[in-house]
């Protein structure tokens, strides 16, 4: 018997974010990137208004790595749950506390990709409550704020969840034997 998954739903929906990922992340010129862009610094390429002016030629371009990165719905996340719908775009106060939920919501998406993961192994009994434990803390009954999310990051959830998943190693193993 596996433990159950947990939601949120882990797809870009690029629509409903605020480009989030072409402000906060910082690029390094490489084979994946064509230009240095430092975290809090829109991409050159961002419209204000319609997202990335050369989506259709990232490749051609030099922007693999941004057809390559998926935040896992955390972008998302951040702009309609926590911020309203609210952008950086039209209140530029917003972006700095924008890219710090965004750092924490991809931290937590993150963890629940992993923790459903974990999910589909054969989970001995005690296993399987820890597991349960855990993705209750990734999935607060009143939802995500700024302020649950910076405390997130900062306590000890993250590291008992990767400890935990360190612990399963031997039956990850076995069942990729099998």
């Amino acid at each position: 018997m596996n433990a159950r998954s947990i939601e949120p739903d882990l797809r870009d929906d690029c629509s409903r974010c605020a480009d989030l990922c072409c402000v906060a992340l910082a690029f390094d010129k490489s084979d994946m990137f064509a230009i240095d862009k430092p975290s809090g610094v829109p991409c050159e390429h961002l419209d204000p208004s319609q997202g990335c002016a050369i989506h259709d030629q990232r490749e051609q371009r030099g922007f693999r790595g941004c057809m390559q990165y998926s935040c896992l719905g955390a972008g998302q996340r951040v702009t309609q749950d926590i911020f309203k719908g609210r952008s950086w775009k039209d209140d530029r106060s917003l972006l700095k506390p924008m890219m710090e939920a965004f750092r924490g919501m991809r931290l937590v998406h993150d963890l629940v990709l992993l923790i459903n993961e974990a999910a589909k192994l054969p989970l001995q009994p005690r296993e399987r409550r820890e597991h349960r434990r855990l993705a209750a803390e990734l999935r607060p009954a009143s939802g995500w704020t700024q302020a649950s999310l910076d405390a997130f990051e900062r306590g000890a959830t993250p590291s008992d969840i990767r400890r935990f998943l360190r612990s399963l190693q031997s039956t990850a193993h076995g069942q990729a034997r099998n």
